[in-house]
């Protein structure tokens, strides 16, 4: 068996107006656009990478923004919820930002002992920020939130599904392992430090999700290079059927369907974000990998302007 994983890599959503979903996460949560490039199987659309300083694994939220998509339904067979980590001593902090900037959230409320803030992105996927005394310092970006309340990362998931035995039995192989439940909310924790937190919803009567602007596409999970064929072989003996080792240029993925629908990836860490771009300059330019090179004039030719300029908050 490889070693448990320590959490999550990255989330990737679908959205539909990419200069909205930048503006969003770049001035209203604070984080940084660390890789402009586009989605691989479909070149058409931008695929945006934002996170930390660096875009380290456990902080990166990349988006598809399909501007002619249809809206997406949240329900079973999904990520349906992602999950923020800030600092304990910020919650006044952020209702107070998210109210300035006409982001309609829930009051804070308790789980699990923690206090979380619920409220939408601009096509409506859930978001909550999670605030915990061990959130670790972390290396925020330059921007528009201070330093001392900036979003650390990812908490973790929350899974919607209508069985969740085949998808927690998956997870404990992962080396999730159940901890605390209640309302139909099974949480399971890995060891790391970000991302290590999926929860499970069960609701066999909640309609089934569909894809499209305001859902979660996958949710990726962080490998070492040394173990990632080793994942695939445990993978195909849990009986799913992954892909092969695919080449993303910032990481290799497997991705495989779980039982219960969602899209999990399973990411290595390295090379990261800066191995064709140097850290001071990530995100200022389309990026694109070495495969696709040839198509760059017909590539950006079809997408459609997308300023980062951000403005202090």
């Amino acid at each position: 068996m490889p070693a448990d994983i320590p959490g999550i890599h990255h989330v990737t959503a679908v959205a539909s107006d990419p200069g909205r979903t930048h503006r969003f996460l770049s001035e209203t949560l604070g984080l940084r656009l660390v890789k402009r490039s586009v989605n691989q199987d479909d070149a058409s659309v931008y695929h945006l990478f934002y996170g930390d300083r660096s875009g380290t694994p456990g902080t990166s939220m990349t988006y598809f923004p399909y501007p002619d998509a249809q809206p997406g339904r949240i329900g079973t067979g999904q990520v349906t919820t992602v999950q923020f980590l800030i600092p304990v001593g910020s919650v006044e902090y952020w209702t107070d930002r998210l109210e300035s900037a006409g982001v309609d959230h829930d009051p804070p409320r308790e789980r699990f002992g923690d206090t979380v803030i619920q409220f939408e992105d601009p096509d409506g996927l859930p978001i909550e920020l999670v605030a915990r005394t061990d959130a670790p310092d972390g290396d925020p970006p330059d921007g528009p939130v201070p330093e001392q309340h900036a979003v650390r990362g990812f908490f973790g998931v929350t899974l919607s599904l209508a069985t969740a035995s085949g998808t927690g039995n998956l997870l404990k192989t992962m080396g999730f392992h159940p901890t605390r439940s209640e309302n139909h909310r099974q949480r399971f924790r890995a060891g790391g430090e970000l991302g290590a937190v999926v929860d499970v919803l069960e609701d066999p009567e909640a309609p089934r999700g569909e894809s499209g602007t305001g859902t979660v596409h996958h949710v990726a999970f962080q490998v070492s290079d040394a173990e990632q064929a080793q994942w695939h072989d445990t993978l195909v003996e849990r009986g799913l059927r992954p892909t092969q080792i695919i080449d993303r240029k910032w990481f290799k993925s497997i991705y495989a369907r779980t039982a219960g629908g969602v899209l999990f990836e399973f990411a290595t860490k390295s090379p990261g974000y800066t191995v064709d771009e140097p850290i001071d300059e990530l995100g200022e330019r389309l990026v694109l990998p070495e495969w696709l090179e040839d198509r760059r004039e017909e590539i950006e030719e079809g997408l459609p302007e997308l300023s980062t300029a951000t403005q202090e908050a």
